[in-house]
C-alpha cells in the first residue's frame, strides 16, 4: 500500500495557504502548511515530505535566506517556488509559479516531481 505524498505548502497569505491546502487535499495529497520558513523546518524534520510549495517572500524566514536553506539543508528536496514578485538579484534555483497561478497547473506540476510510486493516488 503507498502513502499519499506529502505536500508542505509555505506562504505567509492566509488565503493562498489554506485556499491551496484544501485544493491538494481534494485531489488525493496529504498537505501540511506552514506560515513561514521556521514553521516549514519544523514540518520537513517531523514528516517524511514528498513536495515543498513555498512562497518567495515571507517575513520571517523567507526571500533568498529561505532558498538558501532549502537548497543546503535539503537539496534532494523537490520544491516549486510561489510568488507575486521577486529580487531579480538573486536566480531562484527551483520551478516558479507567480500569482495568480492556475491551481490545476500547478498541481500537474506537482505530480511530475513525486517519485512514481506515489503516482497510486
Amino acid at each position: 500500500m503507498t502513502t499519499q505524498p506529502l505536500v508542505v505548502v509555505v506562504d505567509d497569505d492566509d488565503d493562498i495557504r489554506l485556499s491551496l491546502r484544501d485544493y491538494l487535499r481534494s485531489r488525493g495529497y496529504r498537505v501540511e502548511v506552514a506560515s513561514d520558513g521556521v514553521g516549514a523546518i519544523r514540518l520537513l524534520i517531523d514528516h517524511d515530505v514528498s513536495v515543498v510549495v513555498t512562497d518567495y517572500r515571507m517575513d520571517l524566514l523567507g526571500g533568498n535566506y529561505w532558498i538558501r536553506f532549502l537548497q543546503r539543508f535539503v537539496p534532494k528536496m523537490p520544491v516549486l517556488v510561489i510568488s507575486g514578485f521577486l529580487n531579480p538579484d538573486f536566480d531562484v534555483p527551483y520551478p516558479m509559479f507567480l500569482k495568480p497561478f492556475d491551481y490545476d497547473l500547478l498541481e500537474a506540476r506537482i505530480r511530475t516531481m513525486l517519485p512514481e510510486a506515489d503516482d497510486d493516488r
